[in-house]
């Protein structure tokens, strides 16, 4: 009998990890604001120490799309080396829910001025003792701040993705039911988008969450 982990208090740290080939893919550790055992709101500021793989942090460095690829085709092969990030210059309000494969977030100044939303396909999370485990499916929605606007991101390398095997048909086709099911909560204003500041406002300051050691270590969530 597997016993499900107790939802996180307020103020308590999670990690949201990405899980390919049952190993860390990023880690990134996020300061819990409200948690219902369903759904996870969380909270990460600039400074916080991240762990994702080294393409991936080399790109941001370097401005490099090339290197984003190669992450891709490392993915696929089961090769990567993770490396250090720094989060900055954004704060990142997450919601997580149960069952849905997309997270919405919400980007914000430091000083709490609105900068876009953001819908981030992935795999439905699965709960461990230290957070949250899914997986990265490389396709977003960027949303405008106001709700009035949005576009697709990387949709190539979603599409080089598939290529490779990374993300297979079946999971395709649930991306496709997400991708319907994101934009009609955008256009009703409902889920994530309904009208509820309380739950997007930028949370008072405090002490910067940071990866336990058994960040890499804590056993790997499965989906079947």
């Amino acid at each position: 009998m597997t016993v499900r982990p107790a939802p996180f208090a307020p103020g308590s740290i999670a990690v949201r990890r990405d899980i390919a080939r049952g190993r860390v893919w990023t880690a990134m550790p996020y300061t819990v604001l409200a948690d219902d055992g369903t759904t996870l709101t969380m909270a990460a500021r600039p400074g916080i120490e991240t762990l994702a793989p080294a393409s991936w942090t080399t790109a941001q460095r370097t401005g490099d799309i090339a290197d984003r690829v190669r992450g891709i085709e490392g993915l696929a092969a089961g090769r990567w080396e993770l490396d250090r990030w720094t989060w900055r210059d954004t704060v990142v309000l997450g919601r997580f829910t149960a069952g849905e494969p997309y997270s919405v977030h919400r980007f914000l100044t430091p000083e709490g001025r609105p900068l876009r939303w953001y819908v981030n396909f992935e795999l439905p999370y699965r709960r461990t003792a230290i957070g949250i485990d899914t997986f990265d499916l490389y396709l977003d929605l960027v949303v405008a701040p106001d709700l009035s606007a949005h576009t697709w991101k990387d949709e190539d390398e979603y599409a080089h993705a598939r290529r490779l095997g990374v993300i297979d048909e079946a999971t395709h086709r649930q991306v496709d039911l997400a991708r319907d099911r994101a934009l009609a909560q955008l256009r009703d204003r409902t889920g994530p988008f309904a009208p509820d500041p309380a739950a997007w406002t930028l949370p008072p300051p405090g002490p910067l969450p940071a990866l336990p050691a058994t960040a890499l270590s804590t056993p790997a969530a499965l989906w079947s």
